[in-house]
């Protein structure tokens, strides 16, 4: 009775958010594309390539998750070299960056829908080893049916907001079979732990390991040459300092460009590059640089143009997917978006594990262990609105010193927790081996 409930819920809640899903589709082109993935019915070349190996199932929703994964994955063929895994993603830009991230051996998919006959059909034609979800994706029929078939589910860097905890001890008749069911729950801190334990999960199989998320990969050599480049083309000479606006959105290009030209007449040589989390908002971020009177570029059409557009101006949009890292690099000072106008933060680590000086909003629920860790080691900045977003700004283009020493120490809170992945991925082995035995 209780899994007719959740599907009969789940079926009317997937219908009543069918034209939010159309709008993105036609929003987003990326939607539209392998749509049927979503549904299990694979294209001839996919189930051929499925049907080749079993290949463990790692899932991660977006772009964040999908870092994460990579680096589970990478620490995993480190240990076993042959191994090979299916990726599912569920946003289009979580699957244009996994694309980047994976071997000839891998296959990426997006994410299913939960219901039980499509999830059975996903399960026939992967025949994974392991199910791996990243943070805290718990979908109730996935797990049950793998759970059903001996696949061990495992749940990795788990993260539990403070909604979702409430969520999960109100809905712990649902969440707590599903809970009881998954071999092993990995997550990042003492808060996580006890909220999946309130819910119902067994204490024995939840590990506190510690943030993935500081385990930042590198930024491709190529891509941050190729970054630097491009920015010393346009704006060449040793005057130049970037103020970069990385995983914006709405809101928070326009607190960015007033903090530009209030700064400029102290900082001639300043420049704003931004980045927003979503690339195909690239109309509305230009309809707010155009309002402010700056000039600006694309860069896609830079792109398009080879070597030939320039003049010199204030605001470069960077309306692309993958680079952000490379873009970090090549920065003085950054802003992480989702902080300041929109809740949960986007990952600030990234630039943070690059040494970069790194102002945040006050909102950053989307990474407690990792906010809290920063803080306490005084080593990024955290601003309560755009007023303070440019006074913040103003002390850090200032003094060269300051900006080095708030990196230094952004860079050693990184180095600290950079086990996480290896420690975690040795005992998913332990665990899988065991469970063999048994």
């Amino acid at each position: 009775m209780r899994w007719f409930v959740y599907n009969l819920l789940f079926a009317a809640g997937f219908l009543l958010m069918l034209p939010r899903f159309a709008f993105r589709m036609w929003r987003r082109g990326g939607y539209r594309r392998n749509f049927l993935d979503r549904l299990g019915l694979y294209g001839p070349e996919v189930r051929a390539r499925l049907a080749g190996r079993p290949r463990i199932w790692v899932h991660a929703v977006s772009v964040g998750e999908v870092n994460v994964a990579a680096r589970f994955m990478q620490a995993w063929r480190e240990r076993c070299p042959a191994a090979a895994f299916v990726v599912t993603t569920t946003t289009s830009t979580g699957h244009a960056v996994a694309a980047g991230k994976l071997t000839r051996e891998d296959v990426l998919l997006y994410f299913p829908v939960d219901f039980p006959p499509v999830c059975a059909r996903v399960l026939d034609a992967v025949r994974p080893p392991a199910l791996l979800l990243t943070e805290c994706e718990l979908w109730p029929n996935l797990v049950r049916a793998a759970s059903a078939r001996g696949i061990p589910v495992i749940l990795i860097n788990g993260r539990v907001s403070a909604a979702s905890a409430r969520g999960y001890r109100t809905l712990r008749a649902f969440f707590g079979p599903v809970l009881r069911m998954m071999s092993l729950l990995l997550v990042q801190g003492d808060a996580d732990r006890a909220a999946l334990a309130a819910a119902g999960a067994p204490r024995d199989r939840l590990r506190v390991m510690g943030s993935a998320k500081l385990a930042a990969a590198p930024p491709d050599r190529a891509r941050v040459e190729a970054a630097r480049a491009l920015l010393e083309r346009l704006w060449p000479g040793t005057g130049r300092l970037v103020l970069l606006g990385g995983s914006t959105w709405p809101g928070e290009e326009k607190a960015l460009l007033s903090a530009v030209r209030a700064l400029r007449p102290d900082f001639p040589g300043l420049r704003l590059v931004l980045v927003p989390r979503h690339a195909e908002r690239r109309p509305a971020v230009e309809k707010a640089i155009a309002e402010s009177g700056w000039k600006w570029l694309r860069k896609t059409a830079l792109d398009a143009d080879g070597a030939g557009a320039g003049g010199d101006p204030d605001v470069l949009l960077v309306d692309t997917t993958g680079e952000l890292g490379a873009f970090y690099a090549c920065a003085d000072v950054v802003f992480v978006g989702k902080s300041l106008t929109a809740r949960g933060g986007q990952n600030f680590v990234e630039p943070a594990a690059l040494g970069k000086p790194v102002i945040v909003g006050p909102d950053t629920g989307n990474f407690p262990v990792e906010a809290r860790l920063f803080e306490e080691h005084a080593a990024l900045v955290r601003v309560a609105d755009e007023r303070e977003l440019g006074r913040a700004a103003r002390l850090l283009l200032a003094d060269a010193g300051r900006r080095a020493d708030l990196g230094r120490r952004a860079r050693e809170v990184v180095a600290a927790g950079e086990g996480a992945v290896g420690r975690s991925v040795d005992l998913i082995l332990d665990t899988l081996r065991a469970l063999k035995a048994d």
